[in-house]
């Protein structure tokens, strides 16, 4: 938990002193955020023996230590659908210790979904859809892998 902490407080300081200089510092984020998650899910990708199964994906992106960090509900795992439900965020500790709240936090958490956006991207028939957040004053973060149709 310490060394996402510790990231999330980098993301978020950086990101707020590019808001401060006046710069776009979403679409800054967004982008940085999301080709990091492209090389995640590549190296992802390389694991699976099949690429297009949700359930040999779902196995690989929730390692164990994962699901403890974030106290994770899986709610289902199946080759159609992926849906977890994170009972812990420490990105969003992290973030409120350093201050930061409101519209803020929501669009850092939103930057840092987009890691999960790009895992997403770089599997052709998965789709990412995000629910409700911790980060928006909710118990949970709803977060699903689905199958395109």
């Amino acid at each position: 938990r310490k060394a996402f902490s510790h990231r999330a407080l980098w993301m978020g300081l950086i990101l707020k002193e590019v808001k401060e200089r006046g710069l776009d510092w979403e679409s800054i984020g967004h982008s940085a955020v999301f080709k990091t998650g492209c090389m995640h899910g590549e190296g992802i990708k390389d694991q699976l023996n099949s690429p297009d199964s949700m359930i040999e994906f779902g196995k690989t992106f929730l390692n164990e230590d994962v699901i403890k960090i974030f106290e994770m509900d899986i709610k289902k795992l199946d080759e159609n659908e992926l849906t977890v439900e994170f009972g812990y965020c420490p990105l969003v500790t992290a973030w409120t210790q350093a201050g930061i709240e409101g519209e803020m936090l929501d669009k850092l958490c939103d930057i840092a979904m987009s890691g999960d956006r790009g895992i997403g991207s770089q599997f052709e028939n998965f789709e990412f859809r995000l629910g409700k957040t911790i980060a928006q004053g909710n118990k949970v973060c709803e977060v699903a892998f689905l199958r395109k149709k």
